[in-house]
């Protein structure tokens, strides 16, 4: 039993053949879903253990999932693969991940209704024993909410202005872009205020 959030069995099922190959690799894998279609489509998500991953790195798994796919053979139809990175408004699929963007915007689904609902839409606050916590609005208010991690069945970060400086600055720090471009893009995001004020 992998920790991925998964939507279905076979997910899981794909999750349980492919973590290891794809960890043993040196990648950690973020999120696996089959999508239907007239072609079937495997989508792998993964990311270095620092975060990132290049084109490249996405060949190479795509070429190590291929082969193993071939042996194990759990998809009955064709189907299409695709490797990529999580990108900005990632999945969030492991316990860890709720951890590591504590403070920045979510979205998250149950399987089951909970309090009478099943979604939830507000900042992380954490992970406090196998529970995942977040901060809603209900009623005008903030409200703690904890959410049994085994509960959710889909979890994603919101693409906000902080969201996209955290990004920047962690691509900035591993060299993928220079101080000027991050200068560039902060002042995009960051208008002065009386630019704002004359638009």
């Amino acid at each position: 039993m992998t920790d991925l959030i998964a939507k279905t069995n076979m997910d899981q099922r794909l999750a349980e053949i492919l973590s290891p190959v794809i960890e043993g690799m040196g990648y950690e894998l973020v999120r696996i879903r089959l999508m239907s279609g007239k072609t079937k489509t495997l989508q792998i998500m993964a990311e270095k253990p620092d975060g990132g991953i290049e084109v490249d790195d996405c060949a190479e798994i795509s070429t190590a999932v291929s082969a193993v796919m071939d042996v194990e053979d759990p998809i009955e139809d064709n189907y299409t693969l695709e490797v990529s990175s999580p990108g900005i408004d990632r999945p969030l699929t492991r316990l860890k991940d709720f951890e590591t963007w504590e403070g920045y915007e979510a979205k998250l689904e149950t399987h089951e209704l909970i309090d009478g609902r099943r979604r939830f839409k507000g900042e992380l606050k954490g992970v406090e024993d196998g529970e995942v916590l977040i901060e809603i609005d209900h009623e005008g208010g903030p409200v703690l909410i904890g959410l049994q991690f085994e509960w959710l069945s889909d979890a994603k970060l919101v693409l906000t202005d902080d969201l996209i400086r955290e990004m920047l600055s962690q691509r900035k720090h591993s060299g993928d872009i220079d101080e000027a471009q991050f200068d560039e893009i902060e002042t995009v995001l960051a208008p002065e205020d009386g630019a704002a004020e004359n638009s």
